[in-house]
């Protein structure tokens, strides 16, 4: 990515982000005042597909022409509240972009049901999100764009090239190779992680291409059965993203699984025209970021409206690495939000010259 002084947006950015954790906990109120706030905030009520979705749009307190940014979600981080959206809400309006994060169908206040939902639904509702945006007189309906995390990144390339007057996507953490190859990085690292042995993730994987083989017709439903059947009173199984054998599918042609496992996301990318911003971690054990960096090289030679980076000392959430343990659960996905320094300055950067000018 080219380099750049930074604008005064994203200055701006950065100074929210960095000092929004300066509190030391017991300090006097004698030297607290109350901060200026950066911006406003109104619920919106939108629908598609069933499901009315609730979110809120963020503002900055002043301007008017706004750019947007709608907020596709991380597998974990259904609702407004998780902690990873925090420095959208607080940052953009700070730079004079315009924010919507809503509660992902299913969850929070937003109704509908996840299960069985496919991809395109999903990008579809951010897109009636962008509609519900270009209401607002305060919005410039032609620079809305999308934001995503992990899969959340993915689904904001989705949306970008679903809709026709898309501005902008901006993808975090998400892997540009086969869902199947990002699933055997993940779940090897997780094993791994956790002290399993290297036996057991090749064990793990062998289960894992006998199940991924039978959705492709590739072998039997009984050597399935029986692979997935050995692995279940496994430690480690929980950990594996696998089925259990009495759940696999007896039509593995219109499995649902079957149908992500066949995206091809470089697809999307090529048919996407607008300015996209790729980010990634240094330390990601959840998706293999040398690979998909390997594809993004040649296509931003080629298409001319890619930028990319990798992010240093930052891990699949943007957060410092530490001691990684890949934890996946409630507490964790409203708690976890980005710490790394270089990340806020990368998107603040590229808004500023993709965006706001």
């Amino acid at each position: 990515m080219p380099q750049s002084n930074l604008p005064l947006g994203a200055i701006a950015f950065f100074a929210v982000l960095s000092g929004a954790n300066l509190a030391v906990a017991g300090t006097s109120d004698r030297w607290h005042v109350t901060s200026t706030g950066p911006s406003i905030s109104e619920e919106i009520r939108f629908s598609n597909a069933g499901a009315e979705l609730v979110g809120t749009v963020y503002l900055p307190a002043s301007g008017d022409h706004l750019p947007s940014v709608v907020v596709l979600h991380s597998a974990g981080a259904d609702t407004r509240e998780a902690g990873l959206y925090r420095h959208l809400r607080e940052g953009l309006p700070a730079m004079g972009v315009a924010v919507l994060i809503y509660d992902r169908r299913g969850s929070g206040q937003s109704s509908g049901n996840l299960a069985g939902t496919d991809f395109e639904t999903l990008a579809d509702d951010a897109i009636a999100g962008q509609r519900a945006l270009e209401k607002i007189p305060l919005i410039d309906s032609k620079k809305i764009g999308f934001w995503g995390l992990s899969r959340g990144g993915w689904l904001a390339v989705l949306a970008s090239e679903r809709s026709p007057d898309a501005a902008f996507a901006i993808s975090v953490s998400a892997p540009l190779v086969s869902a199947e190859e990002q699933m055997e990085f993940a779940t090897s690292n997780l094993l791994l992680v956790r002290g399993y042995s290297q036996a057991d993730v090749d064990q793990m994987l062998a289960a894992r291409k006998t199940w991924v083989d039978y959705l492709h017709s590739k072998n039997s439903r009984e050597a399935a059965l029986d692979a997935l059947s050995k692995v279940e009173a496994k430690p480690w199984f929980a950990l594996a993203y696998l089925p259990r054998a009495a759940a696999i599918t007896t039509d593995p042609e219109h499995d649902s699984v079957r149908r992500r496992l066949d995206d091809d996301p470089i697809a999307v990318v090529r048919k996407t025209k607008i300015p996209l911003l790729f980010l990634y971690g240094d330390s990601d054990p959840w998706i293999p970021v040398a690979e998909s960096i390997e594809k993004l090289r040649p296509l931003r030679n080629e298409l001319h409206n890619i930028d990319y980076a990798v992010v240093p000392n930052a891990n699949h959430e943007m957060m410092l690495p530490g001691n990684e343990t890949m934890q996946v659960d409630q507490d964790t996905n409203l708690r976890d939000e980005p710490q790394a320094t270089t990340y806020f300055m990368l998107l603040a950067s590229w808004l500023a010259r993709n965006v706001l000018r």
